[in-house]
């Protein structure tokens, strides 16, 4: 028989043998046996001097083609021996199973849901516009006069010519009404808005929410009561609510609205010392509002009998307050270990 068909041989030979390998131990004296210093392949490489000159290169090659897949065989056999005790040391059937990580959403994305939900309870139809505006939608219908502090370039990111990143989601309110072109209309807007702002409390990006209803005899009682509904139904029932002069331009009467102190009820105090939250006051202001200007009506094309209110705020703010977030950072800074709080 030639070299060449025993070398074949042991290559069926050697495969057999390993599938019939059920330990290490086995496949160790599989290994020695055909590949040791004294195995058989070793003894037939020993006999390549016998055959002819011209066949010895050829038979070499395959001698360590066989070697090779010896080799490789006996890697992957012992990697399947191994699986079953791996099983065994690090997978016990009778524990519970092991839940996968929950996300959750985030909370400005929760307290905005929040307040669109409840505010679409009582009528509100929540709507959306883009966050890149024109100087009219943000601030020539808004009536805001050319010189007004707010279109500066130190508060507006412009992005060329009379289109702007929006500082408010008020632009949105203009758009509503050119687009139900007359009353009854109730709207609320939640979005992104930008200003050039970078400090410890503020952002060059927030988010805020704003409502906008108009009709023919609104009052600034409806304004109040609608109000009073929406700090109650978000903070508890037992938060009261103020009203303080102030002004806007595209409302007029125009007001600060405060809640009394989630913390310490109003009192001010906790424990002897001034609360923390509202620094003794006993109030925090919470959003701005007021009755919407007639030259608002006039920029959108509405009848002048028309009446309404309108009114803002910054999501940042409420979900600091309803949650007890003491570091504005935290809402920005993506956190795992914070953002599975709300899991």
């Amino acid at each position: 028989m030639s070299l060449s068909v025993e070398l074949e041989n042991l290559a069926g030979q050697f495969e057999k043998e390993l599938a019939a390998t059920s330990s290490p131990e086995d496949l160790e004296a599989l290994r020695v046996a055909f590949m040791g210093r004294k195995g058989r392949l070793a003894a037939l490489m020993a006999l390549l001097g016998q055959a002819p000159p011209e066949e010895r290169p050829a038979l070499g090659r395959r001698a360590n083609e066989i070697k090779k897949l010896f080799q490789d065989l006996l890697e992957g056999r012992a990697a399947v021996l191994r699986r079953p005790a791996a099983a065994a040391e690090f997978f016990d059937p009778s524990l519970p199973g092991r839940l996968p990580a929950q996300g959750s959403l985030h909370p400005i994305t929760l307290v905005m849901n929040e307040i669109c939900a409840l505010l679409e309870r009582i009528g509100f139809e929540v709507v959306s516009g883009p966050e890149a505006e024109t100087d009219f939608h943000n601030f020539t219908a808004l009536n805001f006069p050319e010189e007004h502090p707010a279109r500066a370039m130190q508060d507006t990111l412009y992005l060329g010519g009379d289109t702007l990143l929006r500082t408010h989601t008020s632009p949105v309110q203009v758009r509503a009404m050119l687009e139900y072109k007359k009353p009854p209309l109730a709207v609320i807007v939640p979005g992104k808005v930008y200003r050039r702002d970078s400090d410890l409390t503020h952002t060059p990006m927030f988010h805020q929410i704003e409502g906008l209803l108009v009709d023919k005899s609104v009052s600034l009682a409806d304004l109040r009561g609608t109000l009073a509904y929406f700090a109650r139904s978000l903070f508890g029932r037992e938060v009261r609510t103020r009203f303080r002069p102030s002004f806007f331009p595209f409302t007029e009467v125009s007001a600060e609205v405060d809640i009394s102190c989630i913390l310490c009820g109003g009192k001010g105090h906790r424990g002897g010392e001034n609360c923390r939250v509202c620094k003794g006051a006993g109030w925090l202001e919470i959003l701005g509002s007021g009755m919407v200007h007639p030259n608002v009506f006039k920029a959108v094309g509405f009848d002048s009998e028309c009446t309404g209110f309108a009114f803002g705020l910054g999501v940042e703010r409420v979900a600091m307050l309803k949650y007890g977030i003491g570091d504005l950072r935290l809402l920005f800074e993506n956190d795992v270990r914070f953002l599975a709080q709300f899991a």
